[in-house]
């Protein structure tokens, strides 16, 4: 492609872009008359093309061009909401900020940032075109919900990023950012699971949210739906099949994780991890398919607090005490402690373990022990999730879902030995 005609994609693209945002925003005002409009189409085009060329402009004979460009828009912009506002009263200007948006986005199409500000013209698109149920979501959002949302932000987006991410203490076993990473990805989890609730019913919500928590962390999703299930024993069969749903997502994302690092792992692991996906997988599928059938609770979700930060903090505490009991039966037994330490680290978490097992496979750990070391962290992990739906959860999700966990254990204990 020569340069005149990558010159010529990069204005299309912009061009494109203000036609796209201009669909949106000239729909929504399709029912104002003819010259009743801040912008239509064809100036959203234009927008974005002058957007373009003006970033062209600025590479010729300067930056000032570009701001004296984005200056002159601005003022042409503020010109004609000033005189819609005196026709019609409405002091909205959300095409105004759509317009300066466009303009930047054709700009940043013309300097090479064509996929950035193609999808962030799509976004904006979005957010532009959902403004009735934006309006009806946050219409129903409550005080709680609202501050949990920023005490979410403060814990994530605040503090989790100055917080050192390196060992301290004896083995430097203890690292502040790992320990607040997860206490960061359960109030995540309880702060998912209530909304999901929310939105969609008891029992479509606890399935999305035990499929989301499969992915991050089963252990903190067991810990949350047993601390519901305490104060609410009907909806015990509702947060079995998502505590299953999340635990059995353990099971293939352990055999993924260790692959990676090791491909020779793949193969003698799939057999206990398919055996214990099995049994908790169709446990969940029995208690799914009992909800279709109209047995899941009625009603609102009980759950009355958005985060649980303060459960989410002692879990942390807890994580931080096996990390460093871990890291001292390492250093003391060394090669033989290799088991006692894969299921001391089972108790919180099994990415860890299966992590470092790997890494030490790719040396001088043999494969069979590396297999065997992760299935008894998986197998560890799952009795003390099942203990959890048990001790915390009452006997209502002890049952359905504290035995599943302890059979997929056992069977998969069972499997790794005979295949030792």
């Amino acid at each position: 492609m020569t340069e005149s005609q990558e010159t010529f994609y990069l204005l299309g693209v912009a061009l494109s872009l203000g036609l796209l945002i201009g669909i949106e925003r000239g729909w929504n005002e399709r029912e104002a008359g003819e010259g009743e409009r801040i912008a239509g189409v064809r100036t959203y085009g234009l927008i974005g093309l002058f957007g373009g060329g003006s970033a062209l402009l600025a590479e010729t004979i300067g930056q000032w061009a570009f701001a004296a460009s984005f200056l002159v828009l601005t003022a042409l912009m503020l010109a004609s909401y000033t005189v819609h506002h005196r026709r019609s009263g409405d002091a909205g200007i959300t095409s105004l900020v759509a317009a300066l948006l466009t303009f930047v986005f054709g700009a940043m199409a013309v300097v090479g940032e064509e996929v950035a500000a193609a999808a962030f013209a799509v976004v904006t698109t979005i957010l532009l075109g959902v403004k009735p149920a934006l309006h009806r979501w946050v219409g129903t959002l409550e005080e709680k919900e609202l501050r949990a949302g920023l005490k979410l932000l403060l814990i994530s987006v605040v503090l989790l990023p100055v917080l050192p991410n390196q060992g301290y203490g004896p083995w430097d076993a203890l690292n502040p950012y790992e320990i607040w990473w997860m206490v960061v990805l359960i109030a995540s989890i309880s702060f998912v699971g209530y909304f999901a609730m929310k939105l969609a019913g008891t029992g479509k919500g606890a399935v999305f949210t035990g499929l989301f928590a499969g992915l991050a962390s089963s252990t903190a999703l067991t810990l949350h739906f047993s601390r519901v299930a305490r104060s609410s024993p009907n909806m015990a069969p509702v947060l079995a099949a998502g505590v299953l749903l999340a635990c059995g997502t353990m099971f293939p994302r352990m055999v993924f994780v260790a692959s990676v690092l090791n491909r020779e792992l793949m193969q003698p692991l799939l057999i206990p991890a398919a055996v214990m996906a099995v049994v908790v997988y169709g446990a969940a599928l029995f208690f799914i398919l009992r909800m279709r059938q109209g047995s899941q609770p009625a009603g609102e979700t009980p759950m009355s607090n958005p985060l649980e930060l303060k459960s989410a903090i002692s879990f942390g505490a807890l994580l931080a005490a096996v990390m460093l009991f871990g890291e001292a039966l390492k250093k003391w037994f060394g090669d033989a402690g290799i088991l006692a330490l894969s299921a001391v680290s089972g108790v919180a978490d099994v990415d860890a373990i299966t992590l470092s097992l790997a890494r030490m496979s790719q040396e001088d750990l043999a494969v069979q022990l590396t297999v065997l070391g992760i299935v008894v962290a998986a197998a560890m992990n799952s009795v003390i999730k099942g203990g959890m739906t048990l001790v915390i959860g009452g006997k209502a999700l002890g049952l359905r879902a504290g035995l599943p966990l302890f059979g997929g254990a056992g069977a998969g204990l069972l499997a790794a030995w005979l295949l030792n």
